[in-house]
């Protein structure tokens, strides 16, 4: 079996398929546990052995359990691990695609069956998938330390003792990792795409103006971006409330006593405290509690405004989001529901959402019902007008943007197959076949569905090996997007109208 060499060690994978080799579970930093927990990543330890990578690295501390992937187990520490994929004949440096899975900045992971790098692989790339600290561990607020224990050096450059923003550093560690060590997989250090969906889409929105991973990447993919980012009040609220929740001190000190398990426990309690009280506000909806923090250092800023002045114009932009992102939500029991028309006014007012919005939703949608209508305008609000908005204001600082929708939908005698939230993942990556995503796809694939696959497999493939996917790319006006479907009768684009209404919209920080 193929054997390579990386900056801290030999390591071997395994044969994915006859013609690509899967190097799985391999570190790209120490376990940020014991002392470096809540630090930034610091160094692998190097090994001298030939070391077995055969299978995938624990998960982040979690307590989420997603079909066909590992769950978290309280213990396990080696959580900073890549995967690669690589054809297994390479001629020549291959272009790289890294991949940055989603989960709300909560749960998910590398090991999950959508993000398999093997058809990918096939077409031409070098695929590296990344674990990163995700919930309190990642993106939760630590406050300095007292002074007897205060650390000297700058925040957020690996001398400031707890830094936010942990997970993004981690993934600027997993890029500098790939920069210095993909050439050994076949892949080419010069040309990097780094792309995401739902919370590493809006990560790849943020490495995009983040000075520390500037030249680490030189294309970008962001599918279904999540709009929520969090100001330092915020997150250090939300700090407060998990600390009262988990029965410690909300200080440095109290936090680094207190078990990864007992902060996730924590999380979970005063996420269902807001799921359980309409009167709550905006997070009652669709509670989420952590989200990339505007820290004013390592991210200086809303990566929205960075991206509009121009700060990544040199990074070609592929963006995509499906027609009907929130019914995923609904179907899984994450959403509130809203099925009155009062309680549909109380939701727009807790966003402080325009008027005549719903009154546009509701001519585009006149036998709909209220739950509908809802779940139309939430899923625009948190993925769909917002990666709309990220691709528009991208062109306004001179960067090239391509923008794509996915609505793939299936008519059955007794359901109707949506294009919803996570339902092009199978599709982009070329991984129909898995049985635990049935589910997002609404079930096995027909010829239709792998005709779409391979088309969208190959768009992926070109743009990171050219940045031209197939179709023209969009100025920094309203455009038109490639639409991915089976049947060539696609939904219409949001009526002008009511994108004329999102306009006015200011998409939502996270809130106390």
């Amino acid at each position: 079996m193929h054997v390579f060499q990386t900056t801290t060690g030999p390591v071997r994978g395994l044969r994915a398929s006859a013609d690509v080799v899967a190097v799985l579970g391999i570190p790209y930093a120490a376990p940020p546990f014991g002392a470096d927990r809540f630090r930034a990543p610091r160094p692998a330890r190097p090994w001298t052995e030939v070391r077995d990578c055969t299978a995938f690295g624990p998960v982040a501390p979690q307590s989420a359990r997603l079909p066909g992937a590992p769950a978290w187990s309280p213990g396990d520490e080696d959580v900073l691990t890549v995967n690669v994929w690589t054809p297994a004949r390479v001629g020549g440096r291959l272009p790289v695609l890294v991949w940055i899975h989603g989960g709300a900045y909560t749960f998910g992971s590398s090991a999950q069956p959508d993000f398999d790098g093997t058809a990918l692989a096939r077409a031409g790339l070098v695929v590296v998938t990344l674990n990163y600290r995700v919930g309190f561990e990642g993106f939760g607020h630590v406050p300095a330390d007292e002074p007897d224990h205060a650390e000297a050096g700058g925040p957020g450059d690996g001398t400031n003792a707890h830094p936010d923003n942990r997970g993004l550093l981690d993934q600027v560690a997993a890029l500098r990792w790939v920069r210095d060590n993909i050439a050994a997989f076949g892949g080419d250090p010069g040309n990097v795409t780094v792309a995401g969906q739902s919370a590493g889409a809006t990560s790849v929105a943020c490495l995009m103006v983040m000075d520390r991973a500037r030249g680490l990447f030189h294309r970008a993919i962001a599918h279904s971006a999540a709009s929520p980012y969090a100001t330092p009040g915020v997150a250090a609220a939300t700090t407060r409330e998990v600390a009262a929740a988990a029965g410690c001190a909300a200080t440095a000190r109290g936090l680094a006593s207190t078990s990864p398990q007992a902060l996730v426990a924590a999380s979970d309690r005063v996420v269902d405290a807001y799921r359980n009280d309409p009167a709550s506000g905006s997070r009652h909806y669709d509670p989420v509690l952590y989200a990339p923090v505007l820290d004013g250092d390592v991210l200086p800023t809303d990566p929205l405004a960075r991206l509009a002045a121009g700060a990544a114009r040199d990074v070609d932009l592929l963006v995509c989001h499906t027609t009907e992102e929130y019914w995923l939500l609904d179907a899984v029991g994450s959403s509130a529901k809203v099925t009155t028309d009062e309680r549909l006014a109380r939701f727009v007012e807790d966003f402080g959402l325009p008027d005549g919005l719903v009154a546009g939703y509701r001519a585009a949608m006149p036998h709909a019902p209220v739950l509908d209508v809802y779940l139309a305008v939430f899923g625009d609000l948190l993925f769909g007008e917002f990666t709309t908005r990220l691709a528009e204001l991208h062109a306004r600082g001179g960067g090239r943007v391509f923008r794509s929708r996915f609505d793939r939908r299936r008519l059955e005698p007794d359901r109707v197959v949506r294009a919803w939230h996570c339902a092009d993942m199978p599709f982009a990556f070329g991984n129909l076949d898995c049985p635990h995503l049935e589910f997002l796809i609404g079930g096995p694939p027909t010829p239709a569905d792998r005709e779409l696959a391979g088309r969208m497999v190959r768009a992926w493939a070109d743009f990171a090996a050219t940045g031209e996917p197939g179709w023209p790319p969009a100025d920094g006006s309203p455009a038109h997007a490639h639409v991915w479907t089976t049947d060539g009768t696609p939904a219409d684009e949001v009526p002008t109208g009511v994108r004329d209404l999102w306009a006015r919209v200011d998409f939502p920080l996270l809130r106390p």
